[in-house]
């Protein structure tokens, strides 16, 4: 059974990384670097992001990617 407040506490999380993400995301597109850099970049970020998703949709059923 999941309590309501690991989910409150899961969700907050989730917006807060969310929107830390968004930043970066924001400020990467102010900077307006090169082409290569850029692509490379943003695809590390989406890829920090969705990894910290799996991982905080994971602990909800016990099984965290990181511990």
């Amino acid at each position: 059974m999941i309590s309501g407040s690991v989910l409150l506490s899961l969700f907050v999380w989730i917006i807060v990384v969310g929107l830390i993400f968004w930043l970066l995301w924001w400020f990467l597109g102010y900077l307006a670097l090169p082409q290569p850099f850029d692509k490379v970049i943003r695809v590390i970020v989406v890829l920090a992001a969705v990894v910290f998703l799996i991982n905080a949709l994971l602990s909800i059923a016990g099984h965290p990617l990181v511990r």
